[in-house]
């Protein structure tokens, strides 16, 4: 299903959406992250679905992302927690993140994926 992310492949200006998420997640299909790298640093900003606007920062290490994220949901609660993720290029030729992330606003933990949107 998933192949090797080449050398020169860089995730700024691509944006991705949620395509699968534990329930004690608050991304789905509706949440978008708007990426933006340079060099080794990634951030993005993101919303949708049950958030209303969520921000992340952190690094990149070859096809791996580390980084914080905060986010404010749809109800006007803050979140945050930490990810860890792993670029890969999707069947389709589309990169996908395969997300491994944990709160530390609130109890939860669990593996996520964001594929990226085409066009």
């Amino acid at each position: 299903m998933t192949g090797q992310l080449p050398a020169d492949a860089v995730i700024d200006g691509r944006v991705f959406a949620g395509v699968s998420n534990s329930a004690d997640g608050d991304v789905d299909a509706r949440t978008r992250f708007h990426y933006r790298q340079d060099g080794d640093t990634v951030w993005a900003d993101y919303h949708g679905g049950a958030v209303a606007r969520g921000f992340l920062v952190g690094t990149r290490s070859g096809a791996e992302l580390r980084f914080r994220y905060v986010h404010l949901d749809a109800d006007g609660r803050t979140a945050s927690g930490r990810c860890t993720s792993q670029i890969v290029v999707g069947s389709d030729g589309l990169l996908e993140l395969h997300e491994d992330w944990a709160w530390k606003s609130q109890p939860g933990a669990a593996r996520s994926v964001v594929a990226e949107v085409a066009g």
